[in-house]
């Protein structure tokens, strides 16, 4: 594909880095800061989106994302997996971007390549999403994680504040459909942790705005973002586990799942170790360790798919031995 046609292509579909700041989204400013690690993550996202949208093929993308700093790195993973999943569902780029990306470096950042798929399926017709069976069966559901993320984010007032939920969502999981909703809120919880500009307590108290069915995924996806993105401090993050409170078992698994994200990529951070000994009562070496010694060895079980059994066995062990 000609340079100059892959140069239109990232003008035309790339959002403007404006979208991404906090005046610009109505996002609470808790210090400059905090702001200033948001708006690096969101500018650092487009980067990364960026890239996929120039390259050739992954590698080219690869290599400029391997120049982002160790802290935001995977954010530019997370755009690249939106660019790539973009060009698999326009006619004209064809398919194989996504699966060519993850034969690669991005095998390490699947967790945030596969969020990316869902910022792009937000973003593209139905018709040109995703062909789930093509998709990890276990992780798969981190794509609608990506789709909630996006929606809380540009459609705050809908997804946040008027607590908006679809009521059947189409995406055709074998297993477990009637889970989507579920995933979507996790995404949700993520994205409050940027709306509520990584004030802890503004953030608990939007969660507990919503429907106490709801709240579980939504303080497990702020967890996570806590753990991941950082920008709160350890008395912060102590208050926020324990506004919790019946919820705070699975704060430890978004925590944890942050720290198997992160430690996966080789891009581990001190804020992401305060937060786990904080969320989960030990280091992120060991949280991360949780959640792989719990892989789920089987498929959907009552309703619920491998996914959410694995969250579930994930919180319990961090219930069984307690947190500091």
């Amino acid at each position: 594909m000609p340079s100059a046609w892959r140069n239109l292509r990232r003008r035309v579909l790339t959002p403007s880095v404006s979208e991404t700041l906090l005046d610009k989204r109505g996002f609470h400013k808790k210090s400059p800061a905090a702001q200033e690690v948001l708006e690096t993550v969101g500018r650092t996202f487009l980067e990364g989106y960026s890239y996929a949208m120039e390259a050739r093929i992954p590698a080219e993308a690869e290599e400029r994302l391997e120049g982002i700093p160790t802290r935001f790195r995977g954010f530019a993973y997370e755009g690249a997996g939106m660019g790539f999943a973009m060009l698999d569902g326009l006619p004209v780029a064809g398919r194989g971007a996504v699966s060519g990306f993850l034969s690669g470096k991005g095998a390490d950042h699947i967790y945030m390549v596969y969020v990316g798929i869902g910022w792009a399926m937000a973003r593209l017709p139905r018709s040109c999403w995703p062909d789930i069976d093509r998709l990890d069966p276990l992780l798969r559901w981190l794509v609608l994680d990506g789709y909630g993320f996006h929606q809380a984010y540009f459609r705050t007032a809908d997804y946040v504040h008027k607590q908006y939920r679809e009521d059947v969502f189409p995406w055709p999981a074998h297993d477990s459909p009637s889970y989507a909703g579920r995933a979507i809120d996790q995404g949700i919880g993520r994205a409050l942790w940027f709306v509520g500009g990584t004030d802890a307590d503004l953030v608990a108290t939007m969660i507990e705005k919503f429907p106490e069915s709801r709240r579980s995924d939504l303080f497990s996806g702020a967890g996570l973002a806590a753990t991941y993105a950082g920008g709160a401090e350890e008395e912060e993050l102590r208050a926020f586990r324990d506004r919790a409170g019946e919820h705070r078992d699975m704060v430890a698994q978004g925590s944890a799942f942050a720290a198997e994200a992160r430690i996966k990529a080789g891009l581990l951070t001190p804020h992401t170790e305060l937060a786990t000994r904080i969320f989960c009562g030990t280091g992120p070496v060991e949280a991360a360790k949780v959640t792989q010694d719990r892989l789920p060895a089987g498929g959907a079980s009552g309703g619920l798919p491998a996914y959410q059994l694995w969250r579930e066995a994930i919180a319990s062990a961090f219930a069984e031995h307690g947190r500091g």
